[in-house]
């Protein structure tokens, strides 16, 4: 039971202290970076997709 108590204690501890967090700066800075990504993802795969769509379309006229 101890080794369970000194293990919340020492996270408690490494949570408060040691780690740094991002300012809301930095979060907003990230959050944007990932929303752009994601959008050029999202182009990109649905520019992929239109690509493919038309290729099998072109090349199995009757089938599909």
């Amino acid at each position: 039971m101890k080794k369970v108590l000194n293990y919340f204690k020492e996270t408690y501890e490494e949570l408060v202290h040691k780690v740094t967090w991002p300012s809301m700066k930095d979060l907003q800075n990230s959050v944007i970076v990932v929303s752009i990504a994601s959008l050029i993802i999202t182009f990109v795969v649905f520019l992929m997709d239109i690509i493919l769509n038309v290729s099998v379309h072109f090349l199995f006229p009757k089938i599909i």
